[in-house]
Formats: C-alpha cells, structure tokens, sequence
C-alpha cells in the first residue's frame, strides 16, 4: 500500500512563489501599485528626516498659504507646512494598521481553521457567534472603547486586530473546509498526530496564500477605518500629523484652501488603491480570484 503523506509546505523562495512573482510582474498595474506602496512604506520609515520644514512649527503669519516653492504643498490652518506633514503622515496610520492586521490575520486565522478543522456542532454554534459579533456596528463600539479606556496607539491596535479578525475567521474557515476531507488530513488523523500539529502544519500552510490576499484586504479597510477615527478625534493625538486629523483640522475652509484637505485625502487614497492593486495582482499570480473570495 502506498502510503499517504500530507503536501509539503512551500518555502518563499520555491519555484512556487517565483512563478507567482514572475505571473504579478506582468501585471501593470500590479507592479504600479507595489511601486507606491513602497513609497508609501519608505515615507513612513524615513519621512520626518527628509521632510524640508519642521511639522510642528506654527506660524499664524503664513496660515493657508497657496502651494509654493518654499511650501510645495501650501500651509495648513495654523501655518504649518503641509508637504512635511503629509509626507510623514502615514507613519502612525500604518505602523497602527499592520500591526492591527498581524493581529486580526493571526487570532482570526487560527479561530477560523481550528473551527473548519472540528466541524460539527461545535463549528455551527460558534459560527452562529461570529455571525452575531459580525452585525455588531463596530465603529460605534470602537468609539466607545477608546473613550472609555483612553486615547492610545495600543488601544486602537487591540481594539482594530480583534474587530477585524473576527471577519477572517469566516473566510479563513471556509478556505479550510476545502482541505479538510483530503487524504493528507486523514492521514494525519489515523497517525495520531494532534489538533494542533495538524491545524499548524497541515492545514495552515495550503491556505497561506488566501491568508496573503485576506491580509491585504483588512489593512486597506483598516486603513480606512483609523483615519475615520482620527477624522473623529478618536485616533491620533494632535499635534502628531495624520491625514484623517489634518483633513478634519482643515475642511472648514475647503472652500478657500482646498489643498489643505486635497493633499492628505490623496496621500490616504493612493495607500489603499495601491494595497489593492497589489494584493489584486499577487491574488491573480497565485490562481486566487478575490471576487468570489467570501467576505
């Protein structure tokens, strides 16, 4: 009898995932996506030591002041420089955001293929739950947690990682039912080997690469959703620069000085449109189609 031996676990640098690199690199607008994400990334790691002005500097002399060669981006409500600002104000948005994601991919993938994994009652019941926290309007509960336990970077990666993880737990579950009547399962099953070996090193690694692409997709909605909150006050403490708190801080007189809010909100935009496009392209390079991905 032949025996029956599960799939082994790609590594990053098989010829797997360099047919997939080589497959995203003929996407345009993959590789333009990717391009502006780096950007965005290197900004953030470096950006308050290439920004040409001071960020906190006021000056009530200077106060919306037009787009110059001095102020390539103008100046915000209180004469700050708005290039600097923009240009370092990603930083806390993303650092927040990844590791907000981490979190939520981490707990909520575990949850997902552990439950997929035991099937049966157990699995109905709690997906019956997760369906319940999923009609929760989160927003109104975020809000309420952040003003009851305060304002702080640790209080929005929790607080973010577990909102958005429970929406993993679903598509990573419904990935794994996939592979969990495969013979390599069953066979690691009749060798005796435990729930959690087999959820780690079974199954884990064959639904990597629709853990690639979901994380992708949290991070651009979590994007979205620190920078309403800073929108509302409940993100960034001022005077740190953020593009929801300066599109907030300025929006009164969009009429007058419609660069003050245009240049944040396309610094925001052209982030998510980027993770997008990336994870779209790499979704596209490893077979996956996040159309029918559930959600």
């Amino acid at each position: 009898m032949t025996a029956i031996t599960a799939p082994v676990a790609t590594h990053p640098n098989s010829p797997r995932w360099q047919q997939a690199w080589q497959n995203m690199r003929r996407s345009t607008s993959g590789m333009i996506g990717l391009a502006v994400l780096l950007l965005h990334l290197v900004a953030a790691a470096i950006g308050q030591w290439l920004a040409p002005h001071d960020w906190t500097l006021q000056n009530g002399y200077i106060m919306f002041q037009t787009p110059s060669t001095e102020y390539w981006f103008g100046t915000d409500n209180l004469g700050r420089d708005l290039f600097s600002r923009t240009l370092i104000g990603g930083k806390e948005a993303i650092t927040i955001t990844l590791l907000g994601t981490l979190l939520a991919m981490v707990w909520g993938s575990l949850a997902g293929i552990t439950l997929g994994f035991i099937g049966g009652k157990t699995d109905e019941w709690l997906m019956r739950f997760v369906d319940a926290l999923l009609a929760i309007p989160w927003l109104l509960f975020l809000l309420l947690i952040i003003a009851l336990v305060g304002q702080s970077g640790l209080t929005l990666v929790l607080t973010l990682g577990f909102f958005y993880g429970i929406a993993v737990i679903r598509v990573v579950r419904g990935a794994t039912l996939e592979y969990v009547p495969k013979d390599f399962v069953l066979a690691a099953k009749t060798r005796g080997e435990s729930k959690f070996t087999i959820v780690t090193k079974e199954l884990l690694p064959n639904v990597l690469d629709a853990l690639l692409v979901e994380a992708a997709m949290r991070w651009a909605w979590m994007l979205l959703a620190f920078s309403s909150l800073s929108f509302l006050g409940f993100g960034v403490v001022p005077p740190t620069p953020d593009w929801g708190l300066m599109i907030a801080d300025n929006r009164g007189m969009i009429s007058i000085a419609p660069w003050a809010v245009l240049f944040p909100a396309l610094a925001l935009s052209s982030l998510i449109i980027s993770i997008n496009l990336t994870a779209d392209a790499f979704a596209k390079a490893i077979g996956l189609d996040r159309a029918k991905a559930p959600v």
